[in-house]
């Protein structure tokens, strides 16, 4: 474990200018506050934070977060509190200090209310200062390098796939290669350790003379640049196990077929010597088809910039070089930390990458725990190709991208509008999945809304975000509209006009906050319409009244059944007065009421049967209607106008389905008899945001 001094000096060896007070007062006050609490290993838990600022040191980061390394774990393991971190140390590096621990809370595992509020608040935290991730990575990359002391395989295995899904991508995205591969490689030994073991027995093999043809392709590739007159580093490696596998995995092939497990890097002086690098090692040795990739021209989403190319070198054996400058060398070794490195009177860069601002964006849109964590993961972890504007601006898209993931990229406005798009000048569908190097013109339309089954091929976070936000507002306004609706006919059956502050007192008794959790509530079929007048104009008298006027009328008598007996109206035909209709005799001994052309009455013997007919005066059933609307702006309250107009009463209402054009809508009525249902149903069909409607039992539909 380092010492206080030892930790100070390598801090002020690479920035003199390092507050050494905040360092020390940090240091003592994280060894109280953890006092005698031990690891794993049986270590004093207090190495570990000061491991994690030792890791920060190596990439010559600053003091604010070298301090904040130092205390990640106060506030989380001790009885440290942020507003004592904040007094102490300052509000910097309290607020990374806390966003740091809303991290160490996620669980992979578990996708609940809990981990998407600390997802939340850490990618806010992060969205301010990326220096939160960094710290954040030297936490969970020493947490893997003393995995093997936990006891419990499970547990092992469980920080090793939340490393392998969660951290290794984080590291990957800000251009952290080194801390990525080596998570990558101590998660792999847990999660496969048979072929961890394979693997590197198989690479221990390979090694027999290895170092040697390592080093003499190393020299070969540095003379023949030197040759031509270009300076370069050139140094090479076996491929880490992991990635090994994972091309096994892709390619299925074993590891005697994978060829191109040794890769190269040249270092040289200026971007024009890396092209130049480039023609020299191609004009020497064969390139591999498609594996040639400019990250120069084209650099990655995390900044990541280098000439990457496989040959085949000696013997059919392929190998992979990466050229690049020394900038670009440190950008890819430290990535994001390079840009916060400690550098004499040099300024910082904007640290709010774009797909950390996409990150943010999609806080404002998630509706849920799910989809927040859903589209935090799709906008972190997918590979990425590259699409270009006709005027050539880049958008960095993940595999599987297509024009309207491209057009919400750009802006949430061009992709609320597009109606089409132009890929490299041909007019193709909105689903067309996008390639590397696309130039993409999206068609556009101020008529045209977001279509729900654009979910079915939107690939980003940021579109799935947008368009069901969209969505749920058009829903809303839609049912809000319905419940309006009924809510004034519910009104207009009240005895007396309500007085000033009835609504009010109205929404106290249901428990709701305003008027549009009313309306929503009605709109759904959450109230019933006794429950609002009720609540409107409580009171026995009110309450009877209300019963009059909701058309509740004397019991419905069934002539050709033993007087006294009791029957129900069956409930998958809903038979009304003016239906021809038969009796059956339940189990129970009571009867139930058919229409006579309900399809179940075919399952029976006519002996079961018995000729009834409605009584003198029966009116009010209730029937089950099927309605095909346009999709389009104020549908439904159409068609709650109709059936207001008609005197009937809407008891409940069900969206069924849904796509571009139309929706279809379930609607139970209350109506007076078959006639009336035939009359409302001619109408509904005469209207002309309506598609068709139809009784749903199979009974007489009208025309």
């Amino acid at each position: 474990m380092l010492r206080q001094y030892e930790l100070v000096e390598r801090v002020k060896a690479y920035d003199p200018e390092a507050d050494e007070a905040l360092l020390n007062r940090a240091y003592v006050f994280s060894m109280h506050a953890h006092g005698s609490q031990k690891r794993a290993s049986g270590d004093p838990y207090f190495s570990h934070p000061i491991e994690v600022a030792g890791i920060l040191t190596d990439l010559h980061l600053d003091d604010e977060t070298i301090a904040t390394a130092i205390l990640h774990d106060t506030i989380e393991d001790t009885v440290a509190t942020p507003e004592e971190i904040e007094a102490k140390f300052g509000p910097s590096v309290a607020r990374m200090v806390d966003g740091v621990t809303k991290l160490s809370k996620i669980e992979a595992q578990t996708e609940n209310q809990r981990a998407a509020e600390n997802l939340r608040k850490f990618l806010l935290a992060m969205s301010d200062d990326i220096r939160v991730l960094l710290v954040k990575l030297a936490d969970r990359l020493h947490n893997m390098r003393t995995l093997h002391h936990i006891s419990k395989p499970e547990k092992r295995r469980r920080i090793a796939r939340e490393t392998m899904d969660i951290y290794a991508p984080l590291a990957e995205r800000i251009g952290m290669y080194e801390f990525m591969n080596e998570m990558q490689t101590l998660a792999f030994q847990q999660l496969e350790p048979e072929a961890y073991e394979s693997i590197t027995r198989r690479l221990e093999q390979l090694q027999t003379g290895g170092a040697e043809r390592i080093e003499s392709i190393a020299g070969g590739i540095k003379q023949l640049l030197e040759r031509s007159g270009i300076e370069a580093e050139v140094s090479g490696r076996e491929k880490h196990p992991y990635s090994i596998w994972r091309k096994m995995s892709e390619r299925h092939v074993s590891m005697e077929q994978l060829t191109d497990i040794m890769a190269f890097r040249a270092i040289v002086d200026t971007e024009e010597e890396c092209y130049r690098a480039l023609g020299i090692i191609h004009r020497r040795w064969p390139m591999v088809p498609g594996r040639f990739k400019d990250y120069i021209s084209t650099p990655k989403r995390n900044g990541y910039r280098s000439l990457h190319t496989s040959v085949i070198h000696s013997e059919n054996m392929r190998v992979e070089i990466q050229i690049r400058t020394r900038e670009m060398h440190a950008q890819a070794e430290f990535g994001m930390a390079a840009h916060w490195a400690y550098k004499q009177d040099a300024v910082r860069p904007d640290t709010q990458v774009t797909w950390i601002r996409d990150l943010v964006e999609i806080l404002d849109t998630a509706e849920s725990p799910e989809e927040l964590l859903e589209h935090t993961r799709m906008a972190m972890y997918q590979d990425r190709i590259f699409a270009f504007t006709p005027k050539g601006e880049l958008h960095q898209l993940p595999k599987g991208a297509t024009p309207i993931d491209f057009a919400y990229a750009v802006h949430t406005d061009l992709g609320d509008q597009a109606v089409g798009a132009k890929v490299n000048g041909r007019v193709v569908p909105l689903r067309t999945e996008l390639r590397n190097g696309d130039q993409v013109q999206i068609l556009r339309s101020k008529a045209q809304e977001p279509q729900s089954n654009w979910l079915n091929f939107a690939a980003t976070g940021k579109a799935q975000a947008a368009i069901r936000r969209h969505l749920r507002h058009k829903e809303r306004e839609e049912t809000l509209a319905l419940g309006a609706k009924l809510y004034d006919d519910i009104v207009a059956r009240l005895p007396v006009a309500l007085g000033a502050g009835a609504v009010d007192e109205a929404l106290k008794r249901l428990g709701l906050s305003d008027e549009n959790a009313l309306r929503d509530a009605i709109a759904k079929g959450k109230l019933s319409d006794e429950a609002v007048i009720e609540a409107l104009m409580p009171g026995t008298a009110a309450g009877a009244r209300a019963k009059q006027l909701l058309g509740q009328r004397a019991p419905i008598v069934i002539e050709g059944l033993t007087p006294g007996i009791a029957f129900d109206l069956a409930e998958d035909c809903r038979p009304v007065p003016g239906d021809r209709i038969v009796a059956l005799r339940k189990p129970n001994g009571a009867m139930e009421v058919h229409a006579i052309s309900c399809p179940s009455l075919a399952e029976r013997d006519d002996a079961d049967w018995i000729d009834v007919t409605w009584g003198d005066g029966a009116e009010g059933g209730t029937a089950r209607i099927a309605v095909t609307l346009k999709n389009e702006p104020g549908a439904l309250g159409a068609i709650a106008t109709i059936i207001g107009a008609h005197k009937a009463n809407i008891l409940g209402l069900r969206l069924d389905d849904r796509d571009t054009t139309f929706h279809t809508n379930t609607i139970d009525l209350e109506v007076r008899d078959a006639t009336h249902l035939m009359r409302l149903l001619a109408a509904l069909r005469a209207a002309d945001v309506v598609n068709d409607a139809q009784r749903m039992d199979g009974l007489p539909q009208g025309n």
